[in-house]
């Protein structure tokens, strides 16, 4: 059986991730944080590994010290990684730094693992054009407007230039049971408030985590190295048929609310500047503002599904269904 490092393995995709692998056959060593509640690794199959991405020299301990208990490394699933931060500065330190110090520790100590697997974002390489509507591709320059995306892109240009036989997964909107970004969407809709930002058209994609999950093992076992790729159910959403999907499964009646842009640009910068004395960013900042008011997420997803032979078994509707279901038996959503 071929073992498994997945880093950042409590959360919400690494947790998915973890069971993805044992579906495969493959061994999960689930690499956290001491302090990671671990409720969704709870399988008896599921190692936990502690591991300091933060400190090069310590890593590299515990992987020697993993190598000689276990022999070898066949994969890594680098997924450790934040998408809020207190401190801008944060992202490079949790996205950038912590990747550098993993590949590095990977090379220094001559590990021959077969795939090293990084999961990024399409905010890596930004939004596609307003105009044109054209999905992003990855011929495209990448273009990060968010502190995240530039973290992410910055990570992204590291391995890439590393001997390592990896693969870059960029996914659009990632979501499912377990998530708490898209929940308060859910929760407002809920609420029977349907919200808006600016009155364009917006068009949105999205990746359920269980695809995503299972795209990753895929990869795995494909012969495929250094290739990066985006990944989306291969539809094209509005924000309406966002918001209708989950007002029907929600079986809620609601009141559509626009919020001009110039409106969040004026709430955002007094917000802002309220959490400056104090060293920190809000979470209505600059890189929420561009996400909400982007207007195409579109990306081209044909080389993901062709090297892969991946076939999305989600779309948004079927996956919401079974999100909102997970939300209620957990009483995240009443």
């Amino acid at each position: 059986m071929k073992n498994a490092i997945i880093t950042g393995a409590s959360g919400f995709v690494g947790s998915h991730i973890v069971e993805a692998c044992l579906q495969n056959n493959i061994k999960p060593f689930a690499a956290i944080r001491k302090t990671s509640n671990t409720k969704y690794l709870q399988h008896p199959d599921i190692q936990i590994l502690y591991l300091n991405l933060n400190h090069k020299d310590e890593l590299k301990e515990q992987l020697n010290q993993f190598l000689h208990q276990h022999g070898h490394i066949d994969y890594i699933i680098h997924n450790a990684g934040i998408t809020k931060a207190k401190k801008l500065t944060d992202f490079y330190e949790h996205n950038y730094q912590t990747t550098v110090n993993l590949v590095d520790a990977i090379l220094e100590l001559n590990i021959p693992i077969k795939k090293f697997i990084y999961i990024s974002s399409l905010a890596a390489w930004g939004a596609g054009n307003p105009t044109t509507l054209e999905p992003v591709k990855n011929s495209d320059t990448p273009n990060p407007k968010t502190i995240y995306g530039r973290s992410k892109l910055l990570a992204d240009e590291y391995i890439q230039s590393k001997n390592l036989p990896w693969i870059i997964f960029r996914p659009t909107g990632i979501y499912g049971p377990r998530d708490i970004d898209y929940l308060e969407f859910f929760k407002t809709i809920q609420k029977g408030i349907e919200p808006y930002i600016g009155f364009k058209k917006q068009y949105l994609t999205f990746i359920y985590v269980k695809d995503l999950a299972r795209l990753i093992c895929l990869a795995l076992s494909s012969n495929i190295v250094q290739k990066s790729y985006f990944v989306s159910d291969g539809n094209v959403y509005t924000s309406e048929e966002f918001a209708r999907i989950t007002k029907t499964i929600l079986n809620k009646k609601t009141i559509p609310i626009r919020i001009p842009l110039i409106l969040l640009k004026i709430i955002v910068f007094i917000i802002e500047l309220c959490y400056k004395p104090f060293g920190r960013t809000p979470v209505l900042n600059k890189d929420k503002y561009y996400i909400l008011s982007a207007l195409n997420w579109k990306c081209d997803i044909e080389p993901t599904l062709q090297d892969f032979n991946f076939i999305p078994q989600y779309n948004l509707t079927t996956g919401v269904k079974e999100t909102i279901e997970w939300y209620k038996q957990h009483q995240w959503l009443k």
